[in-house]
This record gives C-alpha cells, structure tokens and sequence, in this order.
C-alpha cells in the first residue's frame, strides 16, 4: 500500500537519508520545481563527528541531534516521512519501505555507510560501534556500568577486565575516543571511583597500518601519536584484530588483550540496496555515479555522500567525511534546479577545505589548506569548525556551554546510566 503523499503535478523527488548529503540536498532544492520526500529512519539529522563525545558523557545527545519537522517548518514542499527503504523497483520507479510504497520521478540515495567488520560475526557481535546516537548511549552505559561493576569485583585480573578498554582503528574516530578516555582516566576516575586505582586502566589503540590518521598528514599523523602516548595510551601498529570473543582480543601477530570491551572503528562500507543491479557497486560496496552523479546506467537514480563513488581528478571515490556529502548536495541540488528549467547539468569538483581530529585539551591536528598545525591553535580550529557545523542555536549553546564548564572544572556532569525499560 502506498504511504500517504500530497498528490500533485510537480515531479517528486525522494531522498533517502537525512545525513549531511540528504539534508542539505533538500534544502537546497527548490519546492516551487518538486515535491520533496524525505525519507529516513529517524525523525532527526544527527551531528556525527561528535558522537564519541555522547559516548563520553561530555554532552547531550539532543545537543547534537536536530528534528527534521523543525528544521523544514517552514518548507511547505518538503515531506518528512520516518520510514526504511528495503528495496527499488527501478522499472515502476517505486520504493519499497517498511511503511509501504512510495513513487518517485527522480531519487536520491543518501543512505551513508555503516561499520565495516570485514565478515568477522563474532567481532560484530561482541564490540561496540559508534555511528548513531544510539551506538553513543549504548557505550556510555556500558562504560559507566562496567566501572561500577568493577567496584563490586575482589579478584583483580577481572577487575582489571572490566576497566580495560580496546579501541580498533586509529583514524580520526579511534584517536579521538583514545584522547577522551585518557582525559576521563586522569580527571574522572580519581574523583568519581576513588576506590579505583585509575592507573590499573589500560586503554589500547590498535591500527593496522604503520601510522596513525593515515589520511593526514606526516605531521598531524607524528603529533597525535605523540600526544597519545604522553597521555598514556598504549599504541599498537602494524597489527590486526583477528578476533574477540567479549573477554580476550586476539591479535594478527599472536598477542592477546583481555578486556570486556572493545570499541570497532576499524573502518566503514556501504549496504547493496535490494533492486539495484550488482554491476553499480565498487569497493566497500559504493555506488558508482557519473561526474553529474548520476548512479551507472541510470539517469533518474542519482547517489550522494558517503555511499557514493564517483572519480573526479586525483580522486578514486571521494573521502568518506561530511564536507564532500555537503558539496555535492549542494552542486545536486543546483543541477536538479537548473534542470527543470531546461538548463545542462555541472560537473561536481571537490574543494578540499581540510581535515582536523582532536585529541584533548589544547591538543589537536589540522591540516588546511592555508596552513598546518598542531597543538592549540588547532585545537581553537576544531572547536570553531565543529560549533558552527552543528544545526540550531540552542544546540550550539549547549555544546558550548558543555566544552566551557568541562575546561574549567575538569568535569562532565552527565555520568548517568539510563537503561530502556522493555515490556
């Protein structure tokens, strides 16, 4: 049965996925020209670079989390629908969701990526992942609860099991979660588990290359390994994690690491979309677009952001971070504009504006396109970049607020376990 839509005479366009490359093609489009559908499986766009912070307990998760609804009150051509896509019937131009039908003229697919495993199950089910709100609430619960288990425990080896954290990929995620951990262990424990001797917790970061933040720079890639082994995480490259079955990590060279958590950001790939012939994906399983990213062999299926690979320049498949989703939402979204007005479509260039990562307290890396830098200037960069990136006043002041009263007292205020009640 087909879900319930204003119908009209203006073609439809449906974008699946409200991340930075759905939302911010839906804004940009023009509901004169369309009727706009957007579909996701969330009632709210969620800000993701700052979801380790969630983790942490540093800030709300409604902080970084803005309503659809409220953010196009005022759109009256764009239609919000919570819904999950299950497949495309590209010869009827329908979609199936868990909702029912819903007809499309033209498509979008901003559905991002999820976490990559690599076809290990018992990892996937054993770790943790952090690419929702709810990966966020689930690890703070899990990491505030396993402190408080260890209180409880007189045998030190599993003691010490419980306090123990492993973090796998030690890209811009993994070092970020290892700088937040480290400044918890120093900060928190001593005041909030006294009884606890903060030093019996180790944190490691695991990577499987010779370097962390590989896609950075020499520089940014030296300094945020020192600055982590100054902070005292216990750094291991040049290895893989073969295996962890919820109590022991195995290692590609024979060691093992006995923790009762594991945090996977060992890296990302894509999910195949029922209906969509094999033939259009490529490595990690992205779409594959033309320049005007058009999906291969379709001209009204188009794939935007994460999920999408397109080769443009130096470029084989653009990074997979917010800026290169937003740009091409944008160039989309004029494209489809002009399009209807009779106009020939651009091809996408990617500006690369930089990439940064934090890792404590006046501790950061940036490289940009005017300049390379560590330490705090770097870390005023990241703070500004990412403030003014997140949707909403009220969520800005919050976050801000939250980074000014942690840097002054050397505290979080939102240690709290909250468990779902279930029926």
């Amino acid at each position: 049965m087909p879900i319930n839509l204003p119908e009209t005479s203006q073609p439809r366009i449906v974008i699946v996925g409200a991340g930075f490359a759905g939302l911010n093609l839906a804004r940009k489009l023009s509901n004169e020209s369309y009727q706009i559908v957007l579909l996701d499986r969330n009632n709210f766009h969620q800000f993701q670079p700052l979801l380790y912070q969630v983790a942490m307990s540093g800030i709300e998760p409604s902080s970084i989390a803005f309503p659809l609804r409220k953010l196009f009150r005022r759109k009256k051509g764009v239609h919000i629908r919570v819904a999950e896509l299950l497949s495309i019937n590209t010869s009827e131009k329908h979609l199936d969701t868990n909702e029912g039908i819903v007809n499309y003229d033209v498509l979008v697919l901003a559905t991002g990526v999820t976490t990559n495993f690599f076809g290990n199950a018992t990892i996937a089910t054993n770790s943790y992942s952090l690419k929702s709100i709810s990966d966020a609430l689930l690890l703070r619960n899990v990491i505030l609860s396993d402190l408080e288990k260890a209180h409880v425990i007189r045998d030190e080896e599993l003691r010490q099991s419980y306090m123990d954290i492993v973090i796998v990929g030690g890209g811009p995620t993994g070092v970020e979660m290892a700088g937040s951990l480290a400044e918890m262990r120093k900060y928190i424990l001593p005041k909030d588990y006294p009884e606890l001797k903060a030093s019996d917790m180790d944190i490691h970061l695991i990577e499987g290359t010779p370097e962390l933040l590989a896609s950075m720079s020499d520089e940014a890639s030296k300094k945020s390994k020192e600055y982590l082994l100054d902070m005292g995480v216990d750094i291991l490259t040049n290895v893989r994690v073969t295996n962890y079955d919820g109590k022991e990590v195995t290692l590609s060279d024979g060691r093992k690491l006995i923790t009762r958590k594991v945090i996977w950001a060992a890296g990302i790939t894509g999910e195949k979309i029922a209906g969509l012939p094999d033939t259009v994906y490529v490595k990690g399983n992205r779409i594959q677009t033309n320049e005007f990213s058009q999906v291969n062999g379709f001209t009204d299926i188009y794939a935007i952001g994460d999920n999408a690979y397109m080769e443009e320049g130096e470029y084989k498949g653009h990074p997979q971070v917010a800026q290169p989703a937003i740009q091409q939402a944008k160039k989309l979204a004029a494209n489809l504009n002009a399009k209807v007005r009779g106009k020939n479509m651009e091809p996408f260039k990617y500006r690369d504006l930089g990439s940064m990562a934090t890792i404590g307290r006046n501790k950061a890396v940036a490289d940009l396109p005017f300049i390379k830098t560590q330490g705090f200037i770097a870390w005023i960069l990241w703070l500004v970049v990412h403030l003014k990136s997140i949707l909403g006043a009220r969520n800005q002041i919050l976050v801000l607020f939250n980074w000014v009263w942690s840097y002054i007292t050397l505290d979080q205020s939102l240690r709290i376990i909250i468990r779902p009640k279930t029926k």
